[in-house]
């Protein structure tokens, strides 16, 4: 297992939980976490991985980019925020969304700005009834990025991502399960619990027909009819060469349940 700084890595029985862990700043995000995050990622397969859980250490989820150590002298603070953007935060976020495995994120507390679209990234998303999710980039005079225009929008629709985004307000746990945002609102000492009965769920599960879902229903969002049911024919491939297929034909036939080995 990799020596990491600001995250933690475990794994149990195919179950990789990855915890931000930098909770005397509420595990604000800055580069040494982003690259250390990239490297969790790469390091997946080789770990025999079939599941991930994402969640933060303490009493937050992740307040969002790290600034403290910005520096806005001598230069343009908007082409810095890009920069930092296209070199960092902008391929995190394509990084999970190509992975090949299920995400479960576990929320606990504040999930803003960044953190906000990271947790809302996962393909199952658990809250505790005291967190809550913020872009508040507005109040700053900036807009939301890391995707956060995308992911929002899909998960509370678009009244409510452009209430969140042009207000800076935050949407309470009961509200976002209200709208559809998350799968589970728990009480805050269960959702870990939550979190990995999912996981295991999903790890127990045939995890290539599950990586090729994940990954036809983010394209389709921008795609044609035709070049979405061209995609799935093509994932159809996939998933039906593989040995979970047969192992899930043959326990249907024989009335038993399948031991999926995600291959």
């Amino acid at each position: 297992m990799a020596d990491y700084q600001t995250i933690r890595v475990e794994q149990t029985e195919g179950i990789v939980t990855l915890t931000l862990n930098k909770p005397d700043k509420l595990n604000a995000m800055g580069p040494e976490m982003v690259g250390e995050m990239l490297k969790a990622f790469d390091a997946l397969p080789a770990m025999g991985a079939r599941a991930l859980i994402i969640t933060g250490e303490g009493r937050g989820f992740s307040s969002g980019a790290e600034l403290g150590g910005r520096t806005f002298d001598g230069g343009n603070p908007g082409d810095a925020s890009r920069r930092s953007l296209q070199t960092s935060f902008n391929p995190l976020m394509l990084s999970l969304a190509g992975l090949d495995i299920p995400v479960v994120t576990a929320i606990n507390g504040a999930a803003a700005g960044i953190g906000c679209t990271l947790a809302l990234s996962g393909d199952l998303i658990v809250a505790g009834k005291s967190a809550y999710f913020l872009q508040a980039f507005v109040n700053i005079g900036l807009v939301p990025d890391g995707g956060a225009t995308w992911v929002l929008p899909k998960a509370a629709g678009i009244p409510a991502a452009m209430e969140a985004m042009l207000l800076g307000e935050r949407i309470l746990a009961e509200r976002a399960y209200e709208l559809g945002m998350i799968n589970r609102c728990v009480e805050d000492a269960a959702v870990m619990d939550e979190a990995r009965a999912l996981a295991t769920k999903l790890a127990n599960g045939p995890t290539v027909a599950m990586g090729q879902i994940r990954r036809l229903v983010r394209n389709a969002q921008s795609q044609s009819l035709s070049d979405a049911m061209n995609a799935e024919a093509e994932a159809q491939r996939i998933a039906g060469n593989s040995e979970d297929f047969v192992e899930g034909v043959q326990a249907f036939l024989g009335k038993r349940e399948a031991q999926f080995k995600g291959r």
